[in-house]
Formats: structure tokens, C-alpha cells, sequence
């Protein structure tokens, strides 16, 4: 077999916080453009690699990186919370720095290590204004004209959260389409539903628009530790506990921080005949 040129080929890492896990394409030093249909191809589980979101690192000028994110259908996503703790704890280690500026759609985030292994994101404040989350209509955000009165809360993307008795007991899989399509989001939503667990504790379970069900969501449980303090059930600063594992959510004055575990699982490398057919 002809050995392929190295330039032909595309390096990533595989990462995850909690199971939401990631493929990471490193641009800083420049690469090939991510199309769709490529992207699409890479979340396959069978034929590619898989994953809930694949994240880019590009160089930014004012920050020490700019993430560009996509969900499993190849659509544009302006914020993912797991991914990026991941990447940020990457960059520390990569850098031996401690805190961390890294630039998305949602605007600058800052990042620090929490110790003990863990990271922490500042996801900036929530967005609580329905042209922001967005909405179709100017409608009551902390309990919206749908069954069930969820609250919808923006965090770069949109949220709709239903407080039920029983979060486990929901069937997600038909539960998550019927309110990700719903024509209040229109550019759909991601769907949670929670319940108290404890004081201060919320289990959680996620569907993520555009990927579909998750283990874990950092942007989510940002929302819905938001939405749980709005409307009165918890302090702000709770314990998610969602399908994968615990993440701490403080909410701020300075925005919605998020500190969790992280993992760097593996590194590969994309064949040019996997890029050709794919692309």
C-alpha cells in the first residue's frame, strides 16, 4: 500500500467531561476546512469516530484560543460547556498556565483550573430576554406557554427546562424531538428535565438539539441550575447531577461558572481516503 503524504491527513484528539464527549481538531497551526457533510461523517459511530459535538481550536488575537463548535448533524452550535472544560483543561496543560481566555460565539470565557483535577468555565450570564434565548414570541420565560410550564433560559443557545416529579421516569427519546422542534424555539432547542434530588441538588437528564440524547451537558446544567434558581426551588449554587457524573454550577455576578472533571482519551489521526469520501 503507498504510504499517504502526512499533509493529506487530519489529527484530533478524543475527549470527554462526564461521557459528553468530543472530537478536538487543533487549527492553530492552520488545516483543512470542516464541511457539514464532513463533520456528519466524523459523528458517525460505526463508519467514523463519534461523537456529542466536535470542537475546533482556532488562533484568536486577543485570547489563547477561539473554540468553534458543531453538533453531530454537522449544524453550528455558539456554546458547548463540556467542551469546552475539556480544551481548556488541555491548553493549561499544554501551557502550564492557570487561568485561561478563550473566545466563541457566546463572547469571551474565562477558564482556571479548580485543583484536584478539576476545571472551571465561565460561561458568561444567562441570556433571560426571549429575542436573546431566542424565541418566536414574547411570552413569560419562567413558565412558558407549553404543557408543563418549562423556563427558557439562553447560554449562547437555548434551553427549555420542565421541573417533573420523576426525571428518570420521562421517555427522552420521544420526550426530546416533540420539544426540541417546538415553534416557540425557532432554531430548536436543547430539552432538559429535572427534578430535586436534595437541597441544592438537581438530577438532570438532556437532550441535546441536533445530537440527541447526551450523558451529560455543561451549558444545560448551567441552564437548568439558572432556571432552578429563578424559580425558587434551589440557592444559586447547586450540584447537577446528570446522567454521567456531577458538575458544580455557581451562578455568579460575573456569570454561570461550571466546574467539573475532564478527560483527554485518545489521539488519531484521519486517512486521506476517509477525508476524500467523506468530504
Amino acid at each position: 500500500m503507498a504510504r499517504m503524504d502526512d499533509t493529506e491527513r487530519l489529527p484530533f484528539m478524543k475527549m470527554h467531561g462526564l461521557g459528553n464527549d468530543f472530537v478536538v481538531i487543533d487549527r492553530r497551526q492552520g488545516g483543512m476546512p470542516l464541511s457539514a457533510g464532513l463533520v456528519a461523517a466524523i459523528a458517525d459511530r460505526h463508519r467514523g469516530v463519534g461523537f456529542d459535538q466536535l470542537a475546533v481550536i482556532e488562533p484568536a488575537e486577543d485570547a489563547d484560543a477561539r473554540l468553534v463548535f458543531y453538533n453531530a448533524d454537522g449544524s453550528l452550535s455558539a456554546t458547548c460547556g463540556n467542551a469546552t472544560r475539556c480544551i481548556a483543561r488541555h491548553l493549561i496543560d499544554q501551557t502550564g498556565r492557570r487561568e485561561l481566555t478563550l473566545v466563541t460565539e457566546r463572547g469571551r470565557l474565562s477558564a482556571r483550573d479548580a485543583g484536584e483535577g478539576l476545571t472551571s468555565v465561565n460561561m458568561g450570564p444567562p441570556i433571560l430576554d426571549w429575542r436573546g434565548v431566542p424565541l418566536a414570541d414574547d411570552v413569560d420565560l419562567d413558565r412558558l406557554p407549553i404543557a408543563g410550564e418549562p423556563v427558557a433560559t439562553g447560554m449562547g443557545n437555548p434551553h427549555c427546562t420542565f421541573f417533573v416529579d420523576d426525571a428518570e421516569a420521562v421517555d427522552l427519546e420521544t420526550f426530546g424531538p416533540e420539544h426540541e422542534h417546538h415553534p416557540l424555539f425557532p432554531e430548536r432547542t436543547n430539552v432538559q428535565v429535572a427534578h430535586l434530588a436534595g437541597p441544592d441538588r438537581v438530577r438532570m437528564r438532556v437532550w441535546e438539539r441536533g445530537t440527541g440524547l447526551t450523558l451529560a451537558s455543561g451549558s444545560s446544567s448551567c441552564a437548568v441550575a439558572v432556571a432552578a434558581a429563578r424559580r425558587g426551588l434551589t440557592g444559586r449554587s447547586v450540584t447537577i447531577l446528570l446522567d454521567g457524573g456531577e458538575l458544580r454550577i455557581d451562578w455568579r455576578e460575573d456569570g454561570v461558572w461550571m466546574t467539573g472533571p475532564t478527560a483527554h482519551v485518545f489521539d488519531g489521526v484521519f486517512t486521506a481516503a476517509f477525508l476524500a469520501e467523506a468530504g
